[in-house]
């Protein structure tokens, strides 16, 4: 089933690191510490995936705040989001222009913020590459003291016993009979933004090159 919370963590970064790469076949992170109202929180941005050594993907761009949305006038903290267009939720496939070949439909035309969000997703190239690749498109707007957005699923079972937020990506897609495929659902896609100087955000996306470009409305690939 689609994740049972899903929201956006409103914080300023503090530092980032990466995952030691070892053996024991674990994914690969870039692992963000932000400060937040309640604490510090560990939020892990995969850049890595088991199926290949190229099997991660990913875009880097800049949005105006206008068209981030809702998620840009919250407060610092972390915020739950339905899974609707209206939330500020993040979905990287719901085009208004895929319509008769997803079955997704808008009762009424989509707020302006949101068609100029859904534009620059479905514009940018995905880049395919090695997680050292990813974390290489990714570091550059990781300035500590940034104000940050990290969107994906809250978590309370860190090692260190921090705060946290996963499932930073693409979180529809996953095939049959892959692990994830339960997860799948739209409106719940994981994403890193970063405000800058100007106001406006430096923004990556990130998935699996597993995870199918085209979904129903349950979030499963459409063949």
């Amino acid at each position: 089933m689609p994740f049972q919370s899903y929201g956006v963590l409103v914080g300023t970064l503090h530092s980032h690191f990466r995952d030691t790469e070892d053996a024991q076949g674990r994914w690969f992170h870039i692992n963000l510490k932000v400060d937040a109202p309640a604490g510090q929180y560990h939020c892990a941005v995969d850049v890595d995936s088991h199926k290949s050594n190229v099997g991660v993907q990913w875009k880097t761009f800049v949005l105006k705040a206008s068209a981030v949305g809702p998620a840009a006038a919250l407060a610092p903290g972390y915020h739950d989001l339905a899974s609707e267009p209206d939330s500020g939720a993040m979905d990287y496939l719901r085009h208004p222009e895929l319509v008769d070949r997803t079955g997704v439909l808008f009762e009424r035309r989509p707020p302006s913020w949101l068609q100029e969000l859904l534009d620059l997703l479905g514009s940018r190239p995905w880049h395919t590459g090695t997680n050292v690749d990813a974390a290489d498109a990714l570091e550059p707007m990781l300035v500590p003291g940034r104000r940050i957005l990290v969107f994906g699923e809250p978590f309370t079972d860190d090692p260190e016993g921090d705060l946290g937020m996963h499932n930073i990506h693409q979180n529809q897609g996953d095939p049959s009979g892959s692990q994830w495929w339960e997860e799948n659902g739209i409106w719940q896609d994981g994403a890193t933004l970063l405000e800058r100087p100007d106001g406006r955000y430096d923004v990556f996306l990130n998935k699996f090159s597993s995870q199918a470009g085209r979904t129903n409305s349950a979030g499963h690939p459409v063949v």
